[in-house]
């Protein structure tokens, strides 16, 4: 593996077998439904409890992952993931069902690509064949844990953001038919002085531009080597702010596609309770595993940079009133690459 400043070069290519996408009925109801493996009818998932019912995404989203890449559960060899409860317990528990070795990461909703760009480090070093990337979110676990309950009723303002309920896996080995990784951006923890829950966009949006001049800076690459450049999870609210950084920094983003998995995921016209856009974990990991990679396989693109965001807060940082640092992690997925 090449590393040029902040990004690491996978020389040996490793490539997304095989991915899993299971969500909630509110992302069934937006314009990207037919690209996910199951849509569930119920946001408790069957399940007692909004954690069990996260911790049961997950798992089943590594369960399809593990179909649709050809490959029983038991060729896994390792399982990298995270998600937003305390301790990562839906990974945890989720890793302890599937039996495997397992590496815990947390990037806040920046996970999804840090786990990947982890797993895929693992494999292009030759220290596995088959590793799992996956992570997931359930929007009444996390708005329970960092704002209110849902059952509380309280009025959200129009910046805030609305947690998917959802969850995505990926199956990255050294060989083999799909998108191939081939490098890695990890970001620098920013801090724009936020302390505001709700204004996630705001608060991530330093991270997602840096993130994305750092990649442009190590690789020698422009956005216009780019089909598409996608963030997550900065909505309405935070591209905007990314978009007005980077022109700040002398970044032309011109001749790409510049979009992001919290406004891609639902309709924000006709699904007004969402405000901003979608967020959580399992945003941009069902978005790019589910209508990304779709897309790709059809030959519809073929290079895109996913930028992957993260608020590091805690309900415990929040109480002692902290700002909210911010984190971005960057991965270029390429057919044929």
């Amino acid at each position: 593996m090449k590393v040029t400043g902040q990004t690491w070069e996978y020389e040996n290519k490793p490539v997304i077998i095989g991915t899993g996408t299971i969500v909630g009925p509110e992302e069934g109801e937006g314009p990207l439904a037919e690209d996910f493996d199951y849509v569930y009818d119920n946001i408790r998932i069957n399940e007692k409890t909004w954690e069990k019912a996260e911790r049961r995404l997950l798992e089943e989203a590594a369960r399809k992952a593990a179909e649709n890449a050809g490959i029983t559960e038991d060729e896994v060899q390792f399982f990298v993931g995270g998600d937003l409860m305390n301790q990562i317990i839906s990974s945890s528990f989720a890793a302890r069902q599937m039996g495997v070795p397992y590496l815990g990461v947390f990037g806040a909703c920046s996970t999804s690509m840090e786990s990947l760009a982890v797993a895929s480090m693992i494999v292009d070093s030759g220290g596995a064949k088959y590793v799992m990337a996956g992570t997931a979110s359930h929007n009444c676990t996390v708005e329970k844990q960092f704002r209110y309950p849902t059952e509380y009723g309280s009025q959200k303002p129009p910046y805030a953001q609305y947690t998917i309920t959802g969850a995505g896996c990926s199956v990255v080995s050294d060989q083999g038919d799909g998108p191939s990784i081939t490098h890695a951006t990890i970001g620098k923890v920013m801090d724009l002085g936020i302390k505001d829950p709700f204004n996630m966009g705001s608060a991530m949006a330093p991270a997602a531009a840096d993130t994305i001049t750092k990649h442009f800076k190590d690789t020698g690459r422009k956005a216009s080597d780019y089909d598409l450049i996608v963030t997550g999870d900065l909505a309405s609210v935070g591209l905007p702010i990314a978009k007005d950084l980077l022109k700040q920094n002398n970044v032309v983003m011109d001749g790409t596609i510049f979009d992001d998995c919290g406004l891609m995921i639902y309709d924000l016209t006709k699904q007004k309770f969402v405000n901003a856009g979608g967020s959580g974990c399992g945003c941009s990991a069902v978005v790019t595993y589910g209508h990304i990679l779709k897309r790709m396989r059809k030959g519809e693109l073929k290079r895109v940079l996913v930028v992957a965001t993260g608020a590091l807060l805690s309900p415990l940082s929040y109480q002692q009133g902290e700002t909210i640092p911010c984190i971005a992690h960057a991965v270029v997925l390429e057919m044929g690459g």
